[in-house]
């Protein structure tokens, strides 16, 4: 987020704190110590920017907008947004005094700096009227709370699995999908000597820049980016469990891998599509591009199949990153209260079981449900009871748009760096990102 944004914010955040708690709208509730949920709507308009990814759920959105307006007597403006650049609009929008939606979508990872902006309402004081918040996805509530207050509700979230081609499995003698990491490297090699005549092909393709995939071994070797203690944050990838999780990695990526190298994620799908990539490491709907006749193969669409990626212990598979979308009210927002009816409405039982046909809901305990649906969604649905996520520094956005990570990463593949070197001096200028102040 831009300083100027960010003091703007920190400016108001007071402000709007005091406005909205000198507020007379119809409790249903508040306790007096913080926000109160508010159904006092008649003649109001409620602004909710929610990502067009949802469009694949308007019967959620529909309902849950229906059954706010017939509460409140509000009307709902729902304005669909884009990922490309949506936090320039935040901060542009935050900035102001004007055009403040009353609830925001952001993802995760997107969380942290804005709450320490103080840029979104405490919810501190609701938590317990929302349902399911006692099952929420870890996932995804770690990414809603700062220094001990709850700044959003999760939303939905998303994890990767191994998708691969069954035919070419089938054809390599591999029947049953692996259940250790040496499993699947035996497999691999399997797929590499039947495929050999191909120079292009990829047993599992893995491009040098994947640090999503990277820090999942990081994570199965019982490491993790990096930990904060007493507000200072300290990198571990030079540790011994780190440096051993990115070993197995850089043996997926140099070994069974081709043409990817110095890339990151983004043409997987693509070079699947074309025939000469037997795995990879994706989220689900990226099945659908795969086969989607547009975009890659659609002959492939019965030959796609998944599983969670297996760990280096047997009989266990890795903790996947858990990517998704949390909700906030603004703290410059109009109608907070009525924003946070809105947010309660949309991740409600009702709602979230709705969702569930769709993604993997905030609850823990509507998995089975989200399982239900697919034999995909019963391997994410499983992967996503053990994950990780991005350290929830103000910073992180930094890490990544400084592609630390990624560079780490390609100087290992291309073997520039050792490991124990390039993961020393990632650590430092992790360390030096996330401890800066100002």
């Amino acid at each position: 987020m831009k300083r100027r944004a960010l003091a703007a914010i920190l400016a108001v955040a007071t402000a709007a704190a005091l406005a909205t708690a000198c507020s007379s709208s119809k409790s249903s509730g508040g306790d007096g110590k913080g926000l109160a949920l508010s159904t006092e709507g008649k003649g109001k308009t409620v602004t909710v920017w929610l990502q067009g990814d949802a469009k694949g759920w308007q019967d959620v959105v529909d309902q849950a907008n229906q059954r706010f307006e017939q509460e409140t007597g509000a009307k709902v403006d729902l304005q669909w947004q884009n990922w490309q650049n949506y936090t320039t609009k935040l901060d542009s929008t935050f900035a102001g005094s004007t055009g403040i939606p009353d609830v925001v979508e952001l993802g995760n990872t997107q969380m942290a700096s804005y709450m320490a902006a103080g840029a979104f309402a405490d919810l501190s004081s609701l938590k317990s009227k929302f349902d399911n918040s006692d099952t929420w996805m870890k996932g995804l509530l770690d990414t809603t709370v700062y220094n001990g207050k709850q700044y959003g509700v999760p939303y939905y979230g998303g994890v990767r699995t191994v998708i691969y081609r069954k035919d070419m499995w089938q054809a390599a003698g591999i029947t049953t999908p692996p259940t250790s990491l040496d499993e699947l490297y035996s497999d691999l090699d399997k797929l590499k000597a039947a495929h050999s005549s191909d120079p292009n092909f990829s047993a599992f393709y893995m491009p040098g820049q994947y640090w999503y995939a990277a820090m999942t071994f990081v994570h199965d070797a019982g490491s993790t980016i990096a930990t904060e203690k007493d507000g200072k944050w300290t990198a571990q990838l030079n540790s011994a469990e780190a440096q051993k999780g990115l070993e197995n990695w850089k043996k997926l990526a140099t070994e069974y891998s081709s043409g990817g190298a110095t890339k990151n994620e983004a043409d997987q799908d693509g070079v699947m599509a074309k025939g000469h990539v037997a795995t990879i490491f994706g989220s689900g709907w990226e099945m659908g591009v795969v086969a989607d006749p547009k975009t890659g193969d659609p002959k492939l669409k019965d030959q796609l199949a998944t599983f969670a990626m297996p760990s280096e212990t047997a009989g266990k598979f890795m903790p996947s990153f858990f990517g998704g979308s949390d909700l906030a009210v603004p703290a410059k927002a109009s109608n907070q209260g009525l924003g946070a009816e809105w947010l309660r409405i949309f991740t409600d039982q009702k709602s979230m079981t709705a969702l569930a046909k769709y993604a993997i809901p905030n609850s823990s305990s509507l998995l089975d449900t989200y399982q239900s649906q697919s034999d995909a969604n019963k391997i994410s649905g499983q992967a996503a009871q053990q994950t990780w996520v991005t350290p929830t520094s103000p910073n992180w956005a930094n890490v990544e748009s400084g592609n630390i990570l990624q560079n780490m990463l390609q100087d290992i593949v291309t073997g520039k760096s050792s490991i124990a070197d390039a993961t020393k001096a990632a650590d430092d200028k992790i360390d030096s990102t996330l401890n800066a102040t100002g």
